[in-house]
């Protein structure tokens, strides 16, 4: 388990610089620090509030962070799998698309 994740967090920065470093010291170097939850399961909830809410930029890189943070792929699987039945049908469809992908690039 790392707190580091393997891409780069703001490919915005050059445009958006102040969003950049919020993401960086404030998001990432706090949020995801605090130790009221553990890495893994801030992943899960965010991974979760992604497919929920649709956003399908951020769900490749969340996925790969919960896989870095301890989820399995089958824990992956299984929490799009329950969000089909309370977010709906299109964004679980959608991220199991995503899922895979990122899985096979992983395994590539």
């Amino acid at each position: 388990m790392t707190n580091e994740p393997s891409t780069p967090r703001n490919p915005f920065a050059d445009i958006a610089p102040a969003l950049g470093d919020y993401t960086d010291n404030v998001l990432f170097g706090d949020v995801w620090k605090r130790p009221q939850l553990s890495p893994r399961d801030r992943s899960l909830v965010t991974v979760s509030c992604l497919v929920a809410l649709y956003r399908i930029n951020e769900l490749p890189f969340h996925l790969k962070r919960a896989l870095e943070n301890g989820v399995t792929r089958d824990e992956l699987a299984e929490a799009i799998t329950h969000l089909a039945f309370y977010a709906g049908w299109p964004p679980a469809s959608t991220a199991v698309q995503i899922a895979r992908r990122v899985f096979e690039e992983l395994d590539a």
